[in-house]
């Protein structure tokens, strides 16, 4: 058996394979009230039943006016908890673990989602978001703990807290975004404080049991931040993270000659050999040769199969039966066609016809 379809077990939690579906937005699936639709759960059940080891269910908003869009997912509110609840019971009915990601978009949220987007302090590129006070700092966290709660009470194994892509954990943690003075900025611990404090009061809140994994920013802005949070969230402890971009592309790591992978999967590998928690890194994997090398050769615990898993649900039982041929991610440029309209994804139309004939 190849490495990548080897069990893991994660604190207790036994994982069949070393495949991450990461958390991809469903455009256009939810309402402007954030409830779970019938295509929501369609689109969780074709990829539980495809065989991936963990499905992290897309992010899903802490504040109505955090979102990046006015159809994603919403997890502000009881009234959630019922939808949501139809995820985990899905996913984990094919095997798999479930998480779900919490987030806030911070100064990125758009003009139609919120006139004045909220941030760590004032950016002259984001003119219209306002600096957050320390009083309003608290009220977000006591929001992503409430958030972790009602995944729970959902039935989720555990959550993600969306901390990369520069988003608003991403924005505190990085001085690229973040010019705080006071206990929110400055050194690392302060620019950290907001995340950890979450990461206590979930604990707090939900037990141990729960598992609570991080997408961390690589490169925060650079690579020596990414270690660092690395190491620190190690200490909270993180039960695994997930290496991602953290939405700066100002200062990019280099891979080394020889090595085959993007600096972001590259960026992951480095963190993974830094730290003594799982790991799972990410971006233009795609193939089941690439994915089983990180995992072969120890450059990563998980893969995370993002856009494959989109084009083709089945892709990890594919790969592992070898029963077809995988429907690929043609990686359309200049915009991903999928996010733009899931039903006009080319690869979408691959996977019809191949199942018409």
């Amino acid at each position: 058996m190849l490495p990548l379809f080897s069990s893991f077990n994660l604190k207790g939690i036994p994982v069949k394979n070393r495949v991450i579906m990461p958390p991809m937005v469903c455009f256009g699936y939810a309402g402007d009230d954030g409830f779970v639709t019938r295509r929501n759960l369609h689109h969780y059940r074709e990829r539980a039943e495809g065989g991936a080891g963990i499905i992290v269910t897309e992010a899903a908003c802490i504040r109505k006016e955090g979102r990046t869009a006015n159809s994603q997912l919403g997890i502000w509110s009881d009234d959630h908890i019922e939808g949501l609840s139809h995820i985990p019971e899905i996913v984990k009915s094919y095997g798999a673990v479930s998480l779900i990601q919490l987030h806030h978009a911070g100064l990125i949220a758009p003009e139609s989602v919120t006139e004045q987007p909220v941030a760590p302090s004032l950016n002259p590129n984001y003119p219209n978001a306002r600096s957050l006070t320390v009083e309003e700092i608290h009220g977000l966290r006591d929001d992503f703990i409430r958030a972790a709660v009602r995944a729970q009470q959902a039935g989720f194994d555990g959550v993600q807290l969306h901390g990369a892509h520069g988003y608003l954990l991403s924005q505190f943690a990085s001085t690229f975004y973040n010019r705080r003075e006071d206990d929110y900025g400055t050194i690392l611990k302060n620019r950290m404080r907001l995340a950890c404090e979450i990461i206590d009061g979930i604990r707090e809140a939900c037990g141990e049991s729960m598992l609570l994994t991080y997408r961390m920013g690589a490169n925060s802005p650079t690579l020596a931040d990414g270690i660092a949070i690395a190491h620190l969230l190690e200490q909270k402890p993180i039960d695994m993270l997930d290496v991602s971009h953290g939405g700066s592309m100002v200062t990019l790591p280099r891979p080394p000659k020889g090595f085959d992978y993007n600096w972001i999967c590259y960026s992951g590998t480095v963190i993974r050999q830094e730290v003594g928690i799982p790991v799972g890194v990410v971006n233009e994997i795609r193939t089941p040769e690439r994915a089983n090398y990180l995992i072969e050769n120890n450059l990563a615990d998980f893969v995370n199969l993002g856009r494959p898993i989109l084009a083709d649900p089945h892709w990890v039982s594919k790969a592992q039966h070898h029963e077809e041929m995988i429907v690929a991610c043609l990686n359309c440029r200049p915009r991903c066609k999928w996010y733009t309209d899931s039903a006009h994804c080319p690869a979408l139309q691959i996977r019809m016809k191949k199942e018409l004939y």
